[in-house]
């Protein structure tokens, strides 16, 4: 194994000098060297997938002791517990296969003994009384997800929050407001433990934090899905292999830094009048609406405190990235090219910055950070510590309460009524000056972008009290459904604030959803659809959207 690693040593510092003659022929153009070039690059290229291919071993090598495992552990709880495994001959780099290799086993051994029930209790549950442990391997992405899933009585949300208020870990407040999957997270904190005594087998919270560590340091990631008295789920996702990988090399402020192309959707230029109408700015967030969805942006040279960027710049570049479930848009000033890297770890006073998960040595010698991506969406707070984004995109119409973590755009609507409403239907916020209204067909509309756009006084809809005498300038909401779009005209836009929203209260005006606490305050949710059609607008664009199809 050790002359395998040495192989694997040399073949890297082969990928670097193969990637510094490529770089040598681009500014050559004798035909005899630019082929010898090429000759070098095409037998590297074959020898460095020759040597992947050596390390590479299928993740059934790390998963076969463990029917044993749960077969011993099943026989000492005095439970039946059947182990199923799909994807065994899924390949990994053996370094990775290395590192998971005790993770795995702490899952596993917590999975019978903390998720899985005895037979009477699942009997009594209806259920089976043998249970059903689930091992599941397979490609996605360019990554390798594992999961592991039981059909046990999940995890005790209410006890876990109850013991991280106990600890001193959250409020009261705090964790009433959090959602299932964000308190299911909390079992990877440092000695979270609902176990009520310590044994050698260890409850579902002892050592998590252990596990959750040793996957981010390969670069992996691990989400937990609880399901109450229907089992959980533990995803891990890792790279296929942590040596040689793609990049995409970008510039900022005169520095080269790699892109893992696993991380990467596509890559957007914006030009001149694109920039200036393309860039949007809530509450000072630039987004940029990306085929109908709000990207936010962050900024490469501020991020890494080089500097604040220019504020009017005619050549914008934006890569798309991918942090977990969420997506942003990286600018930086230039893009170079792609090309396969040798990753290197970073020195010990450097291990400790998020923002870079290693460095790699250029074409020319010169060396460039690696970044991680996941550590630069934290730290412009585009993905949060807890890692916890829920899928929701729409408010529920029932009293029910519904937990969910939403983006919410938070309005003042008359004196002081605060109303939101969920970012997936706004399509742009804008600032009209008030001597633009004009009537039409009975109603108040403002031209826009080449059509005549009816507004909503939302004030008005709902019948709310007046405030003070109105700005120049009014804020509106556009809302677009069908290709037509209607103007919501609000008194404020207050923030845009990302939540666990718990619809507590039944709505009792029309042209409302429910009541819910949004930054601490009692807050009305919007029905837009309620509200468009109080005001007569709704036939009218389904009219419109009919007459043009």
């Amino acid at each position: 194994m050790a002359l395998l690693d040495k192989l694997m040593n040399l073949v890297g510092e082969l990928v670097l000098a193969r990637n510094r003659v490529l770089q040598f022929t681009r500014a050559d153009s004798d035909p005899a060297f630019v082929t010898t070039s090429q000759r070098l690059n095409l037998i590297t290229s074959e020898l460095q997938e020759g040597v992947m291919k050596t390390r590479m071993q299928p993740v059934g090598t790390v998963w076969s002791k463990f029917p044993r495992v749960v077969r011993d552990l099943s026989l000492q709880l005095g439970k039946k517990v059947r182990i199923e495994m799909e994807g065994e001959d899924t390949e990994l780099d053996k370094t990775i296969i290395e590192a998971i290799k005790d993770p795995l086993t702490h899952i596993v051994r917590n999975s019978v003994d903390h998720g899985i029930e005895s037979p009477e209790q699942r009997l009594a549950a209806g259920k089976p009384a043998e249970g059903r442990l689930l091992l599941r391997a397979f490609h996605e992405g360019g990554q390798v997800n594992i999961e592991v899933s039981d059909d046990g009585a999940g995890i005790d949300l209410e006890r876990v929050r109850a013991r991280a208020v106990e600890r001193q870990l959250l409020t009261h407040d705090q964790a009433a407001r959090m959602g299932e999957r964000e308190v299911a997270n909390l079992i990877f904190m440092p000695g979270f433990s609902t176990a009520e005594k310590v044994t050698n087998i260890s409850g579902r919270g002892v050592g998590m934090d252990v596990v959750k560590t040793s996957i981010e340091k390969i670069g992996g990631t691990v989400d937990l899905q609880p399901r109450q008295g229907k089992g959980t789920t533990l995803r891990i996702r890792i790279p296929l292999t942590l040596a040689i990988i793609p990049a995409l090399i970008v510039v900022s402020d005169g520095e080269r830094y790699a892109i893992p192309q696993v991380n990467l959707l596509e890559l957007v230029r914006l030009e001149g009048e694109q920039v200036r109408t393309g860039v949007e700015r809530i509450h000072d967030t630039k987004v940029y609406r990306l085929r109908g969805n709000l990207l936010p942006l962050v900024d490469l040279r501020t991020e890494l405190g080089l500097g604040e960027p220019a504020d009017e710049v005619d050549v914008l570049n934006i890569v798309v990235l991918q942090a977990e479930d969420r997506q942003f848009g990286l600018v930086v000033e230039g893009v170079t090219d792609t090309e396969e890297i040798v990753v290197k770890p970073l020195g010990r006073q450097l291990k400790g910055i998020p923002t870079f998960a290693g460095a790699t040595i250029m074409g020319d010698g010169r060396l460039a950070l690696i970044l991680d991506v996941l550590g630069l969406a934290q730290r412009a707070k585009v993905v949060t510590e807890s890692r916890e984004r829920s899928s929701h995109s729409s408010l529920s119409t029932t009293g029910a309460e519904q937990d969910s973590t939403q983006t919410l755009v938070v309005l003042r609507v008359g004196a002081d009524t605060r109303v939101a409403l969920p970012l997936t239907r706004v399509a742009r916020l804008e600032e009209f000056p008030r001597d633009l209204v004009e009537r039409g067909s009975g109603q108040d509309v403002v031209q826009y972008r080449g059509e005549i756009m009816p507004l909503v006084d939302v004030a008005r809809a709902l019948g709310v009290p007046r405030g003070d005498e109105p700005d120049d300038l009014m804020q509106v909401v556009v809302h677009t459904s069908g290709g037509r779009s209607v103007g919501l005209v609000v008194e404020d836009i207050l923030d845009i604030v990302e939540e666990h929203v718990t619809v507590a209260a039944v709505a009792t005006r029309k042209g409302l959803l429910g009541s819910a606490v949004v930054q601490g305050r009692v807050t009305d949710l919007l029905d837009i659809e309620a509200v468009i059609q109080s005001q007569g607008i709704g036939l009218a664009l389904a009219a419109a959207a009919a007459k043009g199809a």
